[in-house]
């Protein structure tokens, strides 16, 4: 079952609920032992986020909507208000691809540009895709291509000594498998994928962890 070194996953994104950013935030430090950093604001999305940098170069970000014009507009605004209104919870599993080209291709659409302004001035860039087949169906990653050199990516943070060990998602393998472009298998990018099949909504059911406080399931 052949894995694609193109691709790799990124991260988590944790959408908050209609409590705001930081209660949601504080749930997840107690439960991980593990502190979040303030990670700025997506001008282009209405959003904005805490990151939590993991091992293996991956991280968890906590993600608000803003009452602001462009988060009516962006797709990526509209999904995290959504899941934010139903409660919040995980969003989305991220994948990371170094040539953003054959996903445009086979989703016959383009990449949208994102952005992140840091607190301290400095700005990420990114392309993103997905995040519409994610409303329809969130049992389905979307796509991220860095633009920014490494040194500004979530990677070069100092991680916390949180690893990633198993998402389990109420879905279809083959529909993932479609959708990603490869055959999944149990274990994606060293981190095992398990699916359940629904008897309510698609989309990740929990996360397991390795974490100061042991093994943790949220």
């Amino acid at each position: 079952m052949g894995f694609n070194v193109g691709m790799r996953l990124s991260n988590l994104t944790f959408a908050a609920g209609p409590d705001g950013l930081s209660p949601a935030v504080s749930r997840l430090e107690e439960a991980l032992g593990a502190s979040f950093r303030d990670g700025g604001f997506h001008p282009s999305f209405g959003t904005r986020n805490h990151v939590l940098p993991l091992t293996e170069g991956r991280y968890i970000e906590v993600v608000e909507v803003l009452e602001h014009p462009a988060a009516e507009k962006a797709v990526f605004g509209q999904a995290v208000r959504a899941r934010s209104a139903l409660g919040g919870g995980w969003l989305a599993w991220v994948i990371q691809v170094d040539d953003m080209a054959p996903v445009e291709a086979r989703l016959g659409r383009r990449a949208a540009h994102g952005t992140r302004q840091f607190p301290d001035g400095r700005r990420l860039e990114w392309e993103q895709i997905g995040i519409k087949g994610l409303m329809a169906d969130p049992q389905l990653p979307f796509f991220v291509k860095w633009i920014s050199p490494d040194e500004l990516l979530p990677s070069a943070l100092r991680p916390h000594q949180v690893e990633i060990l198993e998402i389990r998602l109420a879905g279809s393998r083959e529909r993932v498998s479609e959708w990603v472009g490869q055959e999944i298998g149990p274990v994606f990018d060293g981190v095992a994928l398990n699916f359940d099949s629904p008897n309510g909504n698609p989309g990740i059911e929990s996360v397991t962890f390795r974490c100061p406080k042991g093994i943790v399931t949220v």
